[in-house]
């Protein structure tokens, strides 16, 4: 998760001028209980949107976010999102070529075979793509390596349950949980390139904002209860809050249940409040509805780049392929070609 380290110490003056201390013996909340037969009663609906599904490993009755939006909006038929979930089943020796603006599929090629091209064959390829597929000269064809090692659903899986009674032990929508656990480490703990670490990614000025220790001798990042409070925290007293100060600037209305809230949030949550706030500058909306989002994949501001666009392409990716794994009712078959 790629955060500014400016952006933290601006963040922490903010919260400590309003009374927010970190405190490292912070104890977790007691979980919640598992939903079995009805919906938890809450006066925030984002509950509503839990349900239960038997894990047959386990062989007991698990939560499970399940948002209906997605499909009422048509996101499992955007060309972005099909890219993604193909890259999702793409082993690593493989890749797809598509053109940027659409992230829609033009060639499948071998990794090896690619290697062994020269630049300038490279570019006589990339120019024969666009010459068969009538785009301009100037349009961008990328290529995208197989990442099916990395999003493993079946390791993923496991604990998505587990940080879902969490969130909600901390009084979050668990729809977070949920899309982080499924983009950010679902094969296993691991650093980023940028320092990022454990189940949430998170960054060390994060984690130590809200109480975790993170030094040479212990890094509670890695400790999957307390790093699922610092992420929870981290989108309650800073993502959400920011996001709707940027909309309210903007003066758009907004349902923090809405999907296209919920993704605006996680862009937050990746990119940081000021690359996301200059973006939308830059875009200019108004009024809050799904296309604030799919403009966003096409926008570029400050440090909100081709990383930022697809992070909330590969949540909802992630999202309906877990559905599709579960088989619930009435959702499409995971693309696998």
């Amino acid at each position: 998760m790629l955060l500014y380290k400016s952006y933290f110490i601006a963040t922490l003056s903010t919260l400590l001028v309003a009374g927010v201390v970190p405190n490292e013996k912070k104890p977790i909340k007691e979980k919640t209980k598992n939903i079995l037969t009805e919906k938890v009663k809450s006066s925030t609906d984002y509950r509503e949107d839990v349900i239960t599904v038997f894990n047959d490993e386990a062989k007991q009755h698990q939560s499970y976010v399940y948002d209906k939006e997605i499909y009422e909006l048509g996101c499992d038929t955007l060309p972005q999102v099909k890219f993604w979930r193909s890259i999702m089943h793409l082993p690593k020796d493989s890749a797809l070529m598509c053109y940027s603006n659409q992230r829609c599929i033009i060639n499948k090629v071998h990794l090896k075979n690619w290697n062994a091209l020269s630049d300038a064959q490279k570019l006589v390829y990339r120019d024969s793509l666009r010459y068969v597929n009538c785009l301009i000269d100037s349009e961008r064809i990328l290529l995208v390596e197989g990442k099916s090692f990395f999003y493993d659903f079946d390791k993923a899986y496991p604990n998505l349950h587990r940080g879902i009674d969490d969130f909600m032990a901390n009084d979050v929508d668990p729809w977070y949980a949920q899309a982080i656990l499924l983009i950010e480490s679902p094969n296993r703990l691991q650093k980023s390139t940028v320092g990022a670490y454990g189940p949430f990614q998170l960054m060390k000025p994060v984690a130590r904002l809200f109480g975790l220790k993170v030094n040479k001798q212990m890094d509670e990042r890695a400790d999957f209860d307390r790093a699922a409070y610092a992420s929870s925290s981290l989108i309650k007293k800073i993502c959400i809050p920011k996001t709707k100060e940027i909309l309210d600037t903007l003066c758009i209305s907004y349902n923090e249940t809405d999907l296209w809230f919920r993704l605006l949030v996680m862009h937050v949550y990746h990119a940081g409040a000021g690359n996301v706030k200059a973006a939308l500058e830059v875009m200019k909306p108004t009024q809050g509805d799904f296309t604030v989002i799919q403009t966003l994949w096409h926008t570029q501001a400050k440090a909100f780049k081709t990383a930022s666009q697809n992070y909330s392409q590969l949540a909802l990716a992630a999202m309906l392929e877990m559905n599709a794994k579960l088989k619930l009712d009435g959702l499409p078959k995971s693309i696998k070609d």
